[in-house]
């Protein structure tokens, strides 16, 4: 069973996702109406919100996952805290030093979409798009001054996400965000798998296929900040709250270090799928195309 948010009609809403059913939070009783704040709730209570949920998908009128829009998981977050070069594979590929300590970067609401949303570029993005293939981590709990041996317990669960960059924009400067914070190049999705299920985030595999060919393929062992040591870091200085997300970093065989470089198009089918967790795809569609078309 996932968390996920989804829309029937008006706003984004809480509600568990088994298969192909999915029931509203606020349909089992009295709570929260948001993941975030539902994933915030006493131990307890989401416990009996779970049990609730088991039941209800169980019946023969549950509500079917087709009939609705599933977005972000997390479609209003604090913070979305972004770790780049985590990967020693990519590092190399990059042809940058290993980092000392997490290289860490910002996205922001703005590029939020769900798991099988387009992908919108704008102009001035279209020339070097690129993928990242990237296991989320939502926090469950508020952190502050943590120690890497107790950071996996203020974990809420993971998810997928595509860290989508415009090379050319992000190269420009030191500072990576005019080709990372673009909106909608944060696909996520399609919902969160609790952390109890996933006890050991360092054991899954991410892969990424562009138009079905297979790009990225590799372990997050591989990370070379693992999942307690980036949270425990950021949490020093950073006040972490539930609903937070922290992008770990992509592993090595995205688009611009490969001769010749492959960059999306428009189009283009890109899909995201990490085992355990699911699979987000999202088609590219370049804004100057659209505008063309509907001439």
């Amino acid at each position: 069973m996932q968390i996920v948010s989804f829309r029937a009609d008006g706003a984004w809403q809480a509600g568990f996702l088994e298969r192909d059913r999915i029931v509203a939070a606020s349909a089992l009783g009295s709570y929260p109406a948001t993941v975030k704040e539902l994933i915030a709730i006493d131990p307890a209570l989401f416990d009996a919100a779970l049990g609730a949920a088991r039941v209800a998908l169980e019946r023969p009128d549950a509500r079917e996952a087709a009939s609705v829009i599933l977005g972000p998981p997390i479609p209003d977050p604090d913070k979305i805290i972004c770790l780049g070069l985590n990967y020693k594979d990519h590092a190399a590929e990059a042809n940058l030093p290993l980092p000392i300590v997490p290289v860490l970067f910002a996205k922001f609401r703005n590029s939020l979409v769900g798991p099988y949303a387009d992908i919108v570029v704008p102009p001035v993005a279209e020339r070097q798009l690129d993928y990242e293939a990237e296991l989320a981590v939502i926090i469950g709990r508020r952190a502050f001054c943590i120690e890497r041996e107790v950071a996996l317990s203020y974990v809420a669960g993971y998810t997928v996400l595509n860290d989508v960059s415009a090379r050319d924009l992000q190269m420009q400067t030191s500072q990576w965000g005019a080709g990372k914070a673009i909106d909608t190049f944060a696909p996520m999705g399609p919902g969160i798998a609790l952390a109890r299920d996933i006890p050991d985030p360092q054991t899954l595999l991410i892969t990424t296929r562009l138009n079905g060919e297979r790009l990225q393929h590799q372990s997050t062992r591989e990370m070379i900040f693992d999942v307690a040591d980036a949270i425990a870091f950021i949490s020093q200085f950073m006040t972490l709250e539930p609903g937070d997300i922290i992008a770990t970093g992509t592993p090595a065989g995205v688009g611009f270090t490969r001769k010749p470089p492959i960059f999306m198009q428009h189009g283009d089918v890109i899909e995201i799928e990490i085992e355990k967790i699911g699979t987000i795809r999202n088609r590219v569609i370049f804004a100057s195309s659209k505008k063309t078309n509907a001439k």
